[in-house]
């Protein structure tokens, strides 16, 4: 098993046609995923590499049956896609786009509310199960199929944490970046929530950052609701507070949302917490095994 996306997955690329948009649709169907059609508005009838591209996402759908959109749009545009994806019945969309204005992210947010369409993102660096699909732009290569579960907030401490696991002998069911904005689509509960009823998933890694409460409101539902084992990484012990830290949302106000306040948040409600992606690993090997 895996979660979000598997063998199944039939991937549309919103900005397939651009140059980002180009390399990683290859990227990601030379991982093995099945790219069955691109969309970029004035360029349908075209095709990339053999893909397919279509004017909208309704006749992408339409022509492939496609059930996963990647959006790579230009942050002006991508609120606009999300949502025609999502008009289109697509269940999935994963937003890499970075810089979408928070008022564009809280309208997208507020409207997916009312439709069936899950929103990973924006501002994330996507989805991977191993040996099965990668939609996104995570480095697969480092990754193999296994039983470890990661949801992180960062792209690059996404790979690293999955990294330093892989090296410590762990395999991953899935990989989930759900982005730094202020505004994600999916939570860490939401996430969590799936590996705990996914067979594969024996241990949920969770990678947090500092900014924001998301931390501590996962740690209050793996309390109530979570009998598998997480492990937790927070980033930003050293941030100075009150200054944004890479992403829109890691911004720290007075002594909320502090790293160590997530991290004595998680582990008052029994989650460990490593404070380092090493340190991760190795309780990792303690509660698995190596």
């Amino acid at each position: 098993m895996a979660v979000l996306i598997d063998n199944d997955t039939k991937l549309v690329v919103s900005g397939i046609t651009g140059r980002e948009g180009t390399f990683h649709a290859l990227n990601n169907k030379s991982y093995g995923t099945n790219v069955v059609a691109g969309v970029t508005p004035g360029k349908g009838g075209q095709d990339v590499e053999g893909i397919p591209v279509f004017n909208t996402f309704r006749d992408a759908v339409a022509q492939t049956g496609a059930n996963v959109a990647m959006v790579f749009v230009p942050p002006r545009f991508a609120a606009d896609s999300i949502l025609e994806a999502a008009d289109a019945g697509i269940p999935l969309v994963i937003c890499i786009t970075e810089g979408i204005p928070a008022h564009d992210e809280l309208r997208v947010y507020t409207h997916l509310q009312r439709t069936g369409t899950r929103l990973v993102g924006p501002n994330c660096p996507g989805i991977l199960s191993p040996g099965k699909a990668n939609v996104g732009i995570i480095p697969a290569s480092f990754f193999k199929e296994g039983n470890v579960g990661v949801v992180s907030r960062s792209g690059t401490l996404t790979y690293k944490i999955g990294n330093t696991l892989a090296q410590a002998g762990f395999g991953n069911s899935s990989i989930v970046g759900i982005g730094g904005d202020p505004v994600p689509g999916t939570s860490f509960i939401d996430v969590i929530e799936l590996f705990q009823a996914d067979d594969q998933t024996e241990l949920i890694v969770l990678s947090g950052e500092i900014g924001g409460d998301a931390e501590e409101r996962a740690a209050d539902y793996i309390a109530e609701h979570v009998t598998k084992p997480v492990v937790a990484y927070i980033a930003g012990f050293t941030a100075p507070p009150g200054k944004t830290m890479g992403h829109a949302g890691a911004i720290v106000s007075g002594s909320k949302g502090t790293a160590v306040a997530k991290a004595e948040a998680l582990e008052a409600k029994g989650v460990r917490v490593g404070r380092t992606p090493t340190e991760v690993a190795e309780i990792a090997v303690e509660i698995l095994g190596g």
